[in-house]
């Protein structure tokens, strides 16, 4: 596995840990799942489990079109929007064991005032460029059309429902004047150009440092970060924005909910949605900062930070460009080392789509499959599209739970601790004379965590778990090969040996598997009667003492029945004609 040493990267202190903030205007999907939250939330336990200081921070993106879109199709306010959807989406988080250290909201007091006083100090250093362009206005509606009450003609793909900031067919990033045919999505008219004035961020003038920071993972001739190890399509995205020559990015717009410029003659004038949303990380910190005494400019300004942006393809040059130039532009603020972006999830052989209503729904999940948390973390763990688009399957999600979790994992846990219980009275017996069997069994159990610590330090981690279950694998397949029911009558030391090992590894499991699976973890150690386990007991054959006690052993993974996944399937079809 490729290792990078460079005498400039510093060994963290600490890790600043931030995930997509999702809009409040819709239900997760599992697509939003699998692509930020639960690879961030793998990263950020595990870093924890290792005793790292590490801040995981999210929270409701409360602002933008899309919001006041959807309030004006529904007849009701922006802010019932918002507390609805932020409400619903902590709920479904907080039932996955999606374990953020804070989740904040963009329209609190307190994100308001961090996000003004940082476009004031913008503002105040010449960042910014003040200009009159044209902009689409519904002359129906009497009002300027911010680029998602927009829709039109992609110009990369012909796909015909575009918005006016991004193509959700093809993901490219555009303009409203880039759409062919454009139509306000108010009147349905086709809008007329008018004159308007905003603020804008010229990005063309920090290509240079862009350039070498992406590519080389230099600034200022320090070594930041190490560009192999961040992912082809995060790169490859980079270079074609900064190749096709970066253009003035605008921060404000027409809107009447947003944070308004602070600034005289700005009346009607808003952050742009993507200017505020990733200092919504900054005020989220401070937030939690406070309420745990903490220095929050630690996990933002000091080198030995390391700050990690998890998101989707979608959101690529957001965390990777424009808000690199804010960062850069706002002394003291480190840049971040990694952004591990996915590509697409997509659903039995199709592209998700909310319109359409083709997704499984978190809320709908978590209704159908209750107490089955964890198995929709290790599916969706399993299928993460870290390389390239995958795809999810009601089929796939039965055969990896029943053929994976239940037949090898669970049916390891259950084997191991009913034969201590019926050999043993559920006392941890001791290791006698080791065969070669038990040493090479040993081995494993030894070196497999740190396999998987290194494929979770390059946000492996379809990889990782891989290895965790590899030694739910190697377990299963000692108590096959050794199988001490035929030996406890002949042979009991021998079958103390074998038992006791199979306990250790069992033990290895629930640590190497919590950041995966949280809730197995919590039941494992509690069949295993034990607690304040770390990563660093991971991999450790003598972990269980000689003596001790554990309790009995319950199922802890259930077979899924053909019914459910016809069930299913049946739901998914009617969802989509109902339309």
């Amino acid at each position: 596995m490729h290792k990078f040493l460079d005498k400039n990267l510093k060994t963290p202190k600490r890790y600043t840990i931030t995930a997509a903030l999702p809009y409040a205007n819709g239900h997760l999907h599992l697509g939003h799942l699998a692509g930020v939250y639960i690879p961030a939330d793998i990263y950020s336990r595990y870093l924890k489990s290792k005793g790292r200081d590490v801040i995981y921070v999210c929270g409701s993106d409360e602002h933008g079109a899309a919001i006041t879109l959807r309030a004006k199709k529904e007849g009701i306010s922006p802010k019932e929007i918002v507390d609805t959807y932020h409400k619903a989406n902590k709920e479904v988080f907080e039932s996955l064991k999606i374990d953020f250290d804070v989740f904040d909201r963009t329209s609190s007091k307190n994100h308001h005032e961090t996000a003004s006083e940082l476009f004031l100090e913008l503002e105040k250093k010449g960042s910014f460029i003040k200009k009159e362009t044209k902009q689409y206005y519904d002359t129906a509606q009497k009002q300027f059309l911010a680029d998602r009450y927009i829709t039109g003609e992609c110009p990369k793909c012909s796909y015909d429902k575009a918005y006016g900031d991004q193509c959700e067919k093809c993901g490219s990033v555009l303009s409203p004047l880039e759409l062919i045919s454009p139509k306000s999505t108010l009147s349905g008219n086709s809008p007329e150009l008018k004159n308007t004035t905003h603020w804008y961020l010229p990005l063309e003038k920090h290509e240079k440092w862009l350039s070498q920071w992406i590519e080389n993972g230099e600034l200022d001739n320090k070594k930041l970060h190490n560009p192999k190890e961040w992912r082809n399509q995060v790169i490859g995205q980079c270079k074609s924005w900064i190749d096709a020559g970066l253009k003035p990015r605008a921060i404000t717009r027409d809107l009447d909910w947003g944070i308004p410029v602070p600034l005289k003659n700005s009346e009607g004038k808003v952050m742009y949605v993507w200017f505020d949303a990733p200092i919504g990380y900054i005020s989220a910190t401070k937030k939690w900062a406070e309420q745990n005494e903490k220095n929050w400019e630690d996990y933002w300004k000091k080198d030995d930070t390391k700050l990690v942006h998890f998101l989707a393809k979608d959101n690529i040059v957001f965390h990777t460009i424009i808000f690199p130039v804010i960062l850069k532009e706002l002394d003291g603020y480190i840049l971040p080392n990694n952004v591990p972006a996915n590509e697409f999830l997509n659903l039995e052989g199709q592209k998700l789509s909310t319109s359409r209503n083709w997704a499984v729904w978190g809320k709908d999940y978590l209704t159908d499959f209750p107490d089955m948390q964890d198995v929709l973390r290790y599916v969706l763990c399993s299928i993460a599209p870290e390389s390239k688009d995958s795809d999810f399957t009601w089929e796939d999600f039965q055969a990896r739970n029943n053929n994976e979790l239940a037949s090898i994992f669970g049916n390891f846990v259950n084997r191991t601790l009913v034969l201590t219980h019926k050999y043993f009275s559920g006392i941890v017996p001791q290791k006698n004379e080791l065969s070669e069997i038990d040493k090479a069994t040993i081995k494993l159990l030894n070196e497999i965590p740190n396999s998987i610590s290194a494929f979770i330090e390059q946000y492996k981690f379809r990889d990782a778990l891989s290895q965790a279950m590899k030694l739910a694998r190697i377990g299963n397949k000692y108590l096959a090969d050794t199988e001490p029911w035929k030996l406890i009558k002949t042979d009991e030391a021998r079958v103390e040996t074998i038992l006791n090992i199979a306990l250790q590894i069992t033990a290895s499991l629930s640590i190497v598997f919590e950041p995966f699976m949280p809730n197995t973890y919590k039941e494992l150690n509690t069949m295993l009667n034990i607690s304040n386990v770390k990563w660093s007991d991971a991999g450790n054959e003598n972990l269980l003492a000689n003596g001790h006690e554990i309790s009995k052993a319950k199922i802890l993974f259930k077979k899924i029945e053909d019914s459910q996944i016809k069930e299913q399937l049946d739901k998914l079809k009617l969802s989509t004609e109902s339309i």
